[in-house]
């Protein structure tokens, strides 16, 4: 029996009748869970917050979340396409997922040679068995997408325009419907080269896309028609002159380090507060990890930076060294949910949008490097941790939506000095990173009989006990 059908039955409703609800974990903050995925990537929750979706470089998982303190791998599959002549389908970093209908994308970059270049299209009505039912092959790399309405919105670094590209995914056979290239607004963009104004995350929603367009800035279009894609404002971003006057050879430094490197764009619920994190490092001995700044863009034509988010220190911000720049992040009401590679997860207080206030911060730089932070239900998110650490191949954590938590206990050090950064300034750092991991790791074992997590799968792994609750599983 699944654990869904469980749910609905009678034991569930006469559990739910004499078992409370349970609330997050006691003492320190920690994650709830967490489950090995090698190569994870980005993760996406479904819109119940009962299963995640990652990605994991040469395929994905399905992750079950509904007990948040004990997340299970429930389907995975790997080497999309290996039979064929070009594939499998490689570097798959982004996934998506509306309704029943899941996207996987890649490669994320460009690769020698002929390659299998697309985005697959999953039914996931039945989360534990995905049934591909599509496939839209591209000749560009595709490093993320997103899904509204049954249309795919591709990133389409093709080395030229670099445009947008919607696709109907609606039935078995995608079809592009548009395009839409920062120079369809003004050619002279081309002058400028191709890795600085690459297309690099699209976010949609009320009939608006955000492109993330690195140096170019955040670009806004009306795609309320997705096969007529319409220009509506661009916020941020370097001149198109001083970023023309940068040659190929110097635009790789150019691409790592600061101004510049908008990684990724959401708006707020209502369009009035837009979010853009910057992805950087030092590079030639300039720069460093980016952070994320906050936009007033409620009159979208004249954006103004309300605040910019630091990134943690980094006793070594370049990028062979311990990565604390930002990546993906969640806005949901007055809350920013954010990941920072080696520097961990944090959740900020938007509310003054102005002064965002950090409310927790966790971070284990030897353990964990966090590919993003998505919320999953009001009570819990999910935060995916890449493989890129050694003898790390990946995971898929938990974490309680907190505001007044006890600060993690011990949290590693991420500089070369023993002071705490904000967020602990009451705290003085006694001990080592090997030191405080084995403490936290202990704290998770000696509180491994309670049952942490939220909603009706809490209570119900509380009746059973964990044991019972897993063998229902299968």
């Amino acid at each position: 029996m699944r654990r869904r059908e469980f749910l609905g039955g009678a034991v569930g409703v006469a559990a739910l009748s004499t078992v409370g609800i349970a609330a997050g974990h006691e003492g320190p903050y920690r994650p709830l869970g967490s489950v090995s995925i090698p190569k994870a990537a980005e993760a996406v929750p479904d819109e119940a917050g009962e299963f995640a979706y990652v990605a994991a470089m040469d395929g994905f998982a399905v992750v079950d979340i509904m007990v948040p303190s004990d997340p299970v791998i429930v389907a995975e599959e790997r080497d999309l396409f290996a039979d064929r002549e070009t594939g499998p389908l490689r570097q798959i970093q982004d996934v998506k997922v509306e309704g029943d209908t899941l996207l996987v994308a890649g490669p994320a970059d460009p690769k020698i040679g002929e390659v299998l270049q697309g985005v697959v299209v999953y039914d996931v009505s039945d989360p534990e068995n995905p049934e591909q039912v599509g496939f839209f092959e591209t000749d560009y790399p595709i490093h993320n997408c997103h899904l509204r309405d049954e249309v795919a919105y591709l990133t389409g670094n093709n080395g030229e325009d670099n445009p947008l590209v919607t696709v109907d995914v609606s039935d078995d056979d995608p079809e592009e419907i548009g395009r839409w290239s920062m120079l369809d607004r003004d050619e002279a963009w081309g002058e400028v080269e191709s890795n600085l104004r690459q297309i690099h995350d699209v976010w949609v929603g009320d009939g608006r896309a955000y492109l993330a367009h690195w140096d170019a800035g955040t670009w806004i279009l009306d795609v309320s028609d997705p096969a007529n894609p319409e220009y509506v404002a661009q916020v941020g971003g370097r001149p198109r002159d001083e970023l023309a006057e940068i040659s190929e050879e110097d635009a790789r430094e150019h691409v790592l380090r600061p101004p510049g490197n908008d990684h990724y764009s959401m708006p707020n619920e209502d369009g009035t507060l837009l979010g853009i994190n910057k992805e950087s490092w030092e590079a030639d001995g300039e720069g460093g990890p980016g952070g994320v700044e906050l936009w007033d863009i409620s009159d979208v034509e004249d954006p103004e930076r309300l605040s910019a988010i630091e990134a943690p220190p980094s006793p070594d911000p370049t990028i062979s060294g311990t990565w604390t720049t930002s990546h993906n992040f969640d806005i949901v009401g007055d809350r920013l949910f954010s990941s920072w590679y080696q520097g961990g997860v944090k959740i900020h207080d938007i509310s003054d949008p102005a002064n965002p206030e950090e409310l927790i911060w966790w971070r284990m730089p030897d353990e964990a490097a966090f590919w993003t932070a998505k919320l999953a239900t009001d009570r819990f998110f999910v935060a995916s941790s890449t493989g890129r650490l050694e003898g790390s191949e990946g995971a898929l954590y938990t974490f309680e939506n907190a505001a007044n938590h006890e600060s993690q206990k011990n949290p590693p050090s991420l500089t070369t000095t023993a002071n705490q950064t904000a967020g602990d300034a009451e705290t003085t750092q006694t001990t080592t990173e090997e030191a405080a991991l084995a403490d936290d790791t202990a704290t998770a074992e000696e509180s491994s009989g309670s049952v942490p997590g939220f909603g009706i799968p809490a209570a119900l792994a509380a009746l059973l006990g964990v044991g019972a609750w897993r063998r229902l599983r299968e």
